[in-house]
């Protein structure tokens, strides 16, 4: 089938009805659910955003000859990759970035795991087919996706076998003919009651070892699978309108803990079981984390527009924007932008053909941009706060301007330098949805921790950067500077 409609992403939804909790009650549909039916009906848009544009999100399938969407390419040149980049830049600019979790991060993966299906075969030959077979599938059924990949936080000090319960992780129960069973809980599904499916990520911080090996999975099933319960946290969208919580009423995600209850998976579904060692090795080398960081720069230089725009427009509503110390925070934004844009250029135009024959992005480009942009994103966050100050502050509601005894007053009170009260605050609300509402505070949070402990992957880029040539360079100078040593101990 064709790539599907904002329509039938809902229907879809409506159908699974899958086993979703929020504030201490199962949600009987979550399509019209107040914690979730203005984030579903922004992912409809961009369901539907692919018909309105398909020149940039639709491309022919290579098996079927249908139009499916442009995010599950597999990328041979260089061109198709700026194509697929494109497709997830238009997406992108829909929530001006806030949607962390949109189809395509998790397209990417697939795409990417789907190719290098042979890498499995190292655990099980068997397996290997499920990897190639399951892209297609998501392919050409448009199946969107939430993924889990870490463990509970219980003891981190300890391995998962070495845990007080050690079966609270999501671990193997059992195998049979049929499939595998599996129990326990992981963490943390954005989107887990959104979306069709759930990919079961192979853990990254295993360590290799046939005593963790219970714990090293990777497989995907639908979301009403039975047994399987999405446990959603507090809700940010608090149910107010679009003027007065502009971002949290259509973008907020939501995140879940996942709980698998004695789970049955089929084994044309399962892509890794039991060995840690190829859990550890997935990402890299299939190549999958090189694409998923591909999307994330595309986003994530999306949203720093929006960040930078939010900010000029603050400045030049009040007037601001001729003082020294607030142009020089204009510039730090400017500079976050330019050094992820150049970032993205050099991943792309120095892209190569993998041994799966994929056009891959160079991913030093890439990871250098994943290691930075997490730092550097609270303090972009930061001076859009203090760049509004007390306006921040001052932002009556949408309904305060509509009451005929106040309306008019603070219509004239807020009123900008170019702008009336009512669209000053408008705008202000805007910055504060960004910064400091509960809304904004998780996007921070959640930037931050985006590919894991920010100080953990620091060393872990420390730790494999290339050295050894920049040593040489100091090594090379030493050697020229000319010493007689004998000269100067007869002085």
């Amino acid at each position: 089938m064709p790539a599907k409609t904002g329509k039938e992403y809902i229907e879809r939804l409506k159908k699974a009805n899958n086993n979703i909790y929020i504030h201490g009650e199962r949600v009987n549909d979550v399509t019209e659910h107040a914690a979730f039916k203005n984030v579903i009906q922004s992912m409809a848009k961009l369901y539907d955003l692919q018909y309105e544009k398909e020149d940039k999100l639709l491309y022919k399938s290579p098996t079927t000859g249908e139009k499916v969407g442009m995010t599950f390419l597999q990328p041979k040149t260089i061109d198709d990759l700026i194509a697929r980049r494109v497709a997830m830049t238009e997406w992108a600019k829909v929530s001006g970035g806030m949607m962390g979790r949109s189809p395509d991060y998790l397209n990417a993966e697939v795409m990417a795991m789907g190719v290098a299906y042979d890498f499995f075969s190292e655990g099980d030959p068997s397996l290997a087919e499920n990897a190639k077979n399951y892209y297609e599938y998501a392919r050409e059924n448009d199946i969107s996706l939430t993924h889990t990949l870490i463990h509970p936080q219980v003891n981190r000090a300890k391995a998962q076998h070495e845990q007080k319960d050690a079966n609270v992780a999501l671990h193997l129960v059992e195998k049979n003919k049929d499939g595998i069973i599996v129990d326990g809980i992981r963490l943390l599904a954005t989107q887990g009651g959104i979306t069709d499916e759930i990919l079961v990520f192979p853990s990254t911080v295993k360590k290799a070892g046939e005593l963790d090996d219970p714990y090293s999975l990777a497989f995907a099933i639908p979301n009403n699978t039975p047994g399987l319960k999405f446990i959603s946290r507090e809700s940010f969208d608090y149910g107010k309108n679009q003027w007065d919580h502009p971002l949290s009423s259509r973008f907020e995600e939501g995140d879940a803990i996942v709980s698998f209850e004695n789970v049955f998976v089929p084994w044309n579904r399962v892509f890794v079981c039991g060995n840690s060692s190829i859990c550890n090795r997935t990402f890299r080398e299939t190549n999958a984390v090189v694409h998923m960081a591909h999307q994330v720069v595309a986003k994530n230089i999306v949203k720093t527009e929006f960040l930078l725009g939010l900010a000029l427009s603050v400045m030049d509503a009040i007037g601001i924007d001729q003082f020294q110390h607030v142009q020089d925070k204009g510039t730090e934004i400017m500079l976050a932008l330019e050094t992820m844009r150049s970032h993205l250029f050099r991943a792309e135009h120095n892209a190569k053909l993998d041994k799966w024959g994929t056009m891959t992005p160079d991913y030093a480009a890439l990871d250098a941009a994943r290691n930075w942009y997490p730092r550097v994103y609270p303090r972009l966050v930061e001076i859009l706060r203090i760049l509004g100050a007390s306006g921040l502050m001052g932002i009556p509601t949408q309904a305060d301007f509509q009451n005929e005894d106040i309306g008019a007053l603070i219509d004239r009170g807020l009123q900008g330098k170019n702008l009336e009260g009512y669209e000053r605050v408008q705008l202000f609300r805007l910055a504060w949805d960004m910064t400091m509402s509960a809304f904004g505070s998780r996007q921070m949070h959640y930037e931050y921790y985006f590919f894991g402990d920010p100080i953990r992957m620091g060393m872990t880029y420390f730790e494999g950067y290339e050295k050894e040539p920049y040593k040489e360079i100091i090594r090379d100078f030493l050697g020229q500077v000319k010493s007689d040593k004998s000269s100067f101990l007869n002085v």
